[in-house]
């Protein structure tokens, strides 16, 4: 069993509490009131063309520029003298503090890339309270939308802090002209609601709902809403033209909305599809382009509770996302063992009930996820 006696940490999960305990009070009110859906208080979202070039026309000076080093040459001339840049290359949280504190001052924060970028530059404008405009560079992760940070303690996944930028910047260009995989495997975030949805109710159903999070079939009526937006736009989002670049976009905005407007709920936005990610990210300690092993738990997660598991994999095959462990950098015996430990690694962190608490893993499960996955995809053979 992991043990998270990490100082920071316990400092962080303290304040967090008390900032939970006084939102659900707020929200509680809201709803009293019958406020429209907190989920549809979403974040400023800018889309466009050559949007780059403007920020440094916008932005406090001198300012900080987050970004990751493969991404700079492409990039640096949009910036000028008074441009501060930072290359992540950590998301442990202790190393991220320790890194913000050396830095020069700076009165404005800038996260240019993709989830890592993104997730980094929140914490550095959380830490520093200074405004944070965030620009991604792919549409694989709803990471941009999200008012905390993914970061790790230890490789485990924690989200922390509270930020929200100035504008999210989705420019055209910019995401067209970037790698299709990576962009077309943001989807794994809005089909993932496959799996949330019907955890979210098996847990209800087996009396092991959260207290603060009880099943609520409007909420689920919206996710449905969203994730059947996503489907319909599949062919426009294979395509990464500017409608299906928006309708993920639009998916991809309301989850990380969803999970802050209602009060730190994650059951709407993710369940038994994301664990298998993290549980893959702690066992293997490899960075993975997001979507891909969270695709594989979508259809993993979906074969544990009979979920449409055979309809839920043709549409992460028609969106082109790649989830053959070989695409990964892994082989069919890490995905086993993660399958085999995703339990034990849920009960030891505290995540929340799914399919997976109560699911017997078997070696002819494990060979029937391979077989499907190969049935659909062909053998590797690159």
């Amino acid at each position: 069993m992991l043990e998270l006696t990490n100082h920071g940490y316990m400092r962080i999960i303290m304040l967090n509490n008390i900032y939970k305990h006084y939102l659900e009070i707020i929200f509680k009110i809201r709803k009293e009131k019958g406020e429209d859906n907190m989920a549809k208080k979403l974040f400023m979202t800018i889309y466009g063309r050559n949007l780059v070039g403007e920020l440094k026309n916008i932005v406090q000076r001198p300012y900080l520029v987050v970004t990751m080093e493969d991404l700079w040459d492409r990039f640096k001339d949009e910036f000028d003298e008074d441009c501060i840049v930072h290359f992540v290359k950590t998301l442990e949280y202790d190393e991220i503090m320790a890194e913000v504190e050396r830095l020069p001052k700076f009165e404005a924060v800038i996260g240019l890339g993709g989830g890592q970028a993104v997730d980094y530059a929140k914490m550095a404008a959380w830490k520093t309270h200074m405004p944070l405009y965030q620009v991604p560079t792919s549409i694989a992760t709803n990471a941009v939308f999200g008012h905390r940070a993914g970061v790790r303690f230890d490789s485990v996944v924690r989200y922390v802090g509270y930020v929200e930028p100035v504008a999210v910047y989705v420019d055209y260009d910019i995401i067209q002209n970037g790698p299709k995989d990576l962009n077309r495997s943001g989807v794994c975030d809005v089909l993932c609601y496959n799996n949330s949805m019907f955890d979210w109710k098996y847990a209800a159903d087996q009396g092991k709902c959260e207290e603060k999070w009880p099943y609520d079939e409007e909420m689920v009526a919206e996710v449905k809403e969203v994730f059947d937006s996503v489907v319909n736009g599949l062919d426009d989002i294979y395509e990464l033209n500017e409608k299906g670049i928006r309708t993920l976009t639009e998916g991809l905005r309301w989850g990380g909305g969803a999970f802050h407007n209602n009060g730190w709920n994650p059951r709407p936005i993710e369940g038994s599809d994301h664990f298998l990610f993290y549980t893959l990210e702690y066992m293997t300690k490899k960075k993975f382009i997001h979507g891909q092993p969270v695709c594989l738990g979508i259809f993993v997660g979906s074969a544990m509770g009979g979920n449409d598991p055979d309809g839920i994999l043709d549409l992460i095959h028609r969106a082109g996302v790649e989830i053959r462990p070989e695409g990964m950098g892994i082989t069919w015996d890490d995905v086993f063992a993660a399958i085999k430990y995703e339990k034990e690694f849920l009960e030891s962190n505290g995540y929340w009930y799914t399919v997976v608490n109560d699911f017997e893993v078997t070696e002819e499960f494990c060979q029937m996820i391979k077989d499907k996955v190969i049935a659909k995809y062909g053998e590797w053979d690159k």
